[in-house]
């Protein structure tokens, strides 16, 4: 998939016919999503002087990126690489050319490009330096608009008309003739941004290979009492060691996260997120183990809490001997029979390793990110669906997912920009 080392790509011969007689209301190349893929596909393509329309359903582009700037524009990670890439999980081998050709370096340059300065972190996180977004959006757009990238808003897509596509507008249907199409549509969540997964279906009935999409970087439900749920819904619990299991294999993360009325919600737990989810699926539920005294060692924990408890309430005997207050020491009584508080040994024990179940994943509206999408093998290395040739797909639309921290930005521009440099190559062939 990278531009320099892909084969060649073949134009169809109904792609050759159609745009050799360039039907009324075509355009060179369409691209439809207007977040951080698209536009980076519309960089690339304007940069080489290809006239680009951009598609959007809602009435302006880059809403979800807005949003994720937020909280603190998190553009990508400072890490070593083969840890970055290790980020992506079962994805890596199909992510690993794009990332390399577009890696977190090169991305904070590209960035800096648009005057846009940035600074990492003490987690080791990339921002800009005033930590927004909308700066960046306008200087990103400001620029492609000078390089003649054209934008059509409140364009919603609802598949194709022989070769065009169709889009619903407030004036009516349109049908529009590109010599290329570029689909950057999001995943399926936060909906109400644009990113609703209604992509998906149009593209089966294409013969288009869908793995169905899922919630990612999500929380998830527990059957909290309503007594404890009143209590500490909305309180951070930190610092804390949370670990899940799969297949054998302890995946343990160190950080905090929020009780909610009905469940768990935060960095801790989106970082586990993908392996808690699959748990669920495959067992109807997943343990998630909590370290609640992450500094404090075992023998040490169990020999504090065997002295004696004299006058002391159990409360005070937690916040003497284990330095639990609060959340930690709620999250014991929900957790505990009444009788271990009683037993130092397994007491110790529950506080390093306590067991919390969670029995879903809260639904993909919810989610930040969503895994699923085109799988892979729909695409060849340009990421060209192989049943629609000159359709190219990129973003969060494909069969992949990473966990928050600049991840999910850098692998979207990175994929972004591997289509609109195979949108490139196809316009080239086909002829301008």
């Amino acid at each position: 998939m990278n531009e320099s080392t892909s084969r060649p790509l073949r134009p169809s011969r109904l792609c050759v016919e159609l745009f050799s007689s360039r039907a009324e209301g075509g355009v060179d190349v369409a691209v439809v999503g207007g977040g951080p893929a698209g536009l980076m596909a519309a960089e690339v393509l304007s940069a080489a002087g290809i006239a680009v329309d951009v598609f959007d359903a809602m009435p302006s582009v880059g809403r979800k990126f807005l949003l994720a700037g937020k909280g603190g524009m998190n553009i990508t990670h400072s890490e070593a690489f083969e840890d970055f890439l290790a980020r992506y999980g079962a994805r890596r081998a199909q992510l690993e050319p794009v990332l390399r050709a577009f890696d977190p370096a090169a991305l904070r340059a590209w960035v800096h490009g648009l005057g846009i300065e940035t600074f990492v972190g003490s987690s080791g996180r990339v921002f800009p330096t005033d930590m927004k977004a909308a700066p960046l959006l306008r200087a990103w757009l400001h620029r492609l608009r000078a390089h003649g990238v054209r934008f059509h808003p409140r364009h919603r897509w609802c598949g194709w008309d022989g070769a065009a596509l169709r889009f619903t507008t407030p004036e009516g249907e349109r049908r529009v003739a590109a010599r290329a199409v570029i689909l950057a549509l999001g995943g399926g969540s936060w909906p109400q941004l644009g990113s609703d997964g209604s992509w998906t279906a149009l593209l089966a009935a294409h013969g288009v290979p869908i793995a169905p999409l899922r919630p990612a970087n999500c929380g998830f439900d527990v059957a909290w009492s309503a007594t404890f749920a009143e209590r500490f819904a909305g309180e951070p619990v930190k610092p804390v060691v949370a670990t899940v299991t799969t297949a054998g294999v302890p995946q343990s993360r160190q950080g905090e996260f929020t009780i909610t009325a009905g469940g768990v919600e935060g960095s801790l737990i989106y970082a586990l997120s993908a392996s808690l989810r699959d748990a669920i699926e495959r067992a109807g539920h997943a343990l998630l183990t909590l370290d609640l005294a992450p500094g404090k060692r075992l023998p040490r924990l169990t020999e504090a809490l065997s002295r004696p408890r004299g006058r002391d309430s159990l409360a005070n005997h937690l916040r003497k001997r284990a330095g639990l207050t609060g959340v930690k020491a709620g999250l014991l009584r929900e957790t505990l029979p009444a009788e271990i508080f009683s037993q130092p040994a397994r007491l110790a024990a529950a506080i390093k390793s306590l067991p919390v179940t969670l029995v879903a994943p809260r639904p993909l509206a919810e989610a930040i990110s969503s895994a699923g999408g085109v799988r892979f093998d729909a695409l060849d290395e340009h990421l060209m669906l192989r049943t629609r040739p000159g359709v190219f797909c990129a973003g969060e639309m494909l069969d992949w997912e990473a966990p928050t921290g600049g991840y999910l930005l850098t692998a979207c521009l990175a994929t972004g920009r591997a289509a609109g440099f195979g949108a490139l190559a196809w316009c080239a062939l086909a002829g301008r």
